[in-house]
């Protein structure tokens, strides 16, 4: 721990001042107004850190302010806000010039976001949890993904049943019926478990398919994953998923689910990393990458991309400062992500990004 801060400066010198030149040359056209966020509930525990430390950050707390950049807000005001709506609520919001910028776990196609004239690329990973409320459960609770589809397509309905039983031998499962939870809103959580099953499920692939908002077969729905956590904490024999960050700090039982190697893998940020390390960060593509069942003997099988999504006119003053701070938040927020369970994106893939977005920046 001793060695981070000259680990962290030598990573800003390695990706270095990839936007500062065009950043240098705006001025802020909108005064001190505050920057506007929304989007993802996934990652909320960590852009609201990332909100508080980037305040502490423009009041002087850390030297990384780039000139002229209008980054310099009355700190007596609100420079920075994040409203966790979910994935679809934030895109809506920026396609209607309410945010400056929205997150999501739900990529969108270069010919989508050509159409809406939105830019989009990664800014950290995450896993989502399969978690539930078995009070008195002792030991790990391992499910696969064709059980995990039967669940939610209601064909398995009780704790104890042969399927479940035969992937946990070792436990004592109750005899109590299976409250399944899932979201009703729009949600960037959603869309990747469902690619999950859609993968592991022909069943499930036809009658529910994957996308950031299904008809559930089953079960009750909720919005947000604070909902989520919360109908979990309170529903004895409950099954739902959240991003692995809020499932354990609501001391609910984290599920392993057995991945493409066949083994069973609770998610963590070491699971979450070896997935990553078979992704094809194409900036061509638009840094599109689902990571779902990736390769590796280690790998979780159910891992998030966030992605940041602005509009692209990246060469005015108001971007150029919402670009600051995602600048900020690849590098120097590191180390916020790794403390809260979160894996930062390869230092390869922070060049490629800050390169790209430095380009689309850059006066013509």
């Amino acid at each position: 721990m001793r060695t981070l801060p000259s680990r962290r400066t030598a990573l800003a010198a390695l990706l270095g001042a990839a936007l500062a030149p065009a950043m240098a040359q705006t001025q802020d056209e909108f005064g001190r107004a505050g920057l506007q966020g929304a989007g993802s509930t996934f990652v909320h525990p960590l852009a609201a850190r990332w909100v508080r430390e980037y305040r502490h950050h423009l009041a002087g707390g850390i030297a990384h302010a780039t000139p002229n950049a209008g980054l310099d807000d009355d700190m007596n005001g609100t420079a920075l806000d994040y409203e966790p709506v979910g994935s679809l609520a934030g895109m809506a919001r920026l396609r209607a010039g309410a945010v400056d910028f929205a997150l999501s776990e739900v990529p969108l196609s270069s010919a989508e976001l050509r159409r809406q004239r939105l830019v989009q690329f990664p800014i950290v990973l995450g896993s989502i949890a399969v978690a539930a409320n078995l009070p008195g459960l002792r030991g790990e609770l391992r499910l696969s993904g064709p059980v995990l589809a039967d669940i939610y397509l209601g064909r398995i309905q009780r704790w104890n049943d042969a399927a479940i039983r035969a992937l946990n031998p070792q436990l004592a499962l109750p005899d109590a019926a299976i409250a399944v939870v899932g979201r009703s809103d729009g949600s960037g959580s959603t869309f990747t478990l469902t690619h999950y099953l859609a993968g592991q499920s022909a069943d499930w692939r036809a009658k529910a398919g994957a996308d950031a908002q299904v008809r559930w077969p089953v079960g009750q729905g909720v919005r947000g994953s604070a909902g989520m956590a919360e109908a979990l904490r309170r529903t004895p024999n409950a099954l739902g998923y959240l991003d692995a960050v809020q499932a354990r700090q609501a001391g609910l039982t984290v599920v392993a689910l057995r991945n493409a190697a066949g083994a069973f893998v609770a998610p963590s940020a070491a699971a979450a990393a070896e997935a990553a390390q078979s992704a094809r960060w194409d900036a061509a593509r638009d840094f599109d990458q689902v990571l779902v069942d990736s390769p590796g003997a280690g790998s979780y099988p159910v891992v998030a991309t966030v992605f940041g999504l602005m509009r692209d006119n990246l060469r005015s003053g108001r971007p150029q400062r919402t670009l600051a701070f995602f600048d900020w938040a690849l590098v120097e927020g590191r180390l916020a992500a790794e403390q809260l369970g979160y894996v930062p994106l390869p230092v390869a893939v922070i060049g490629t990004v800050r390169e790209t977005l430095a380009a689309r920046a850059a006066p013509l």
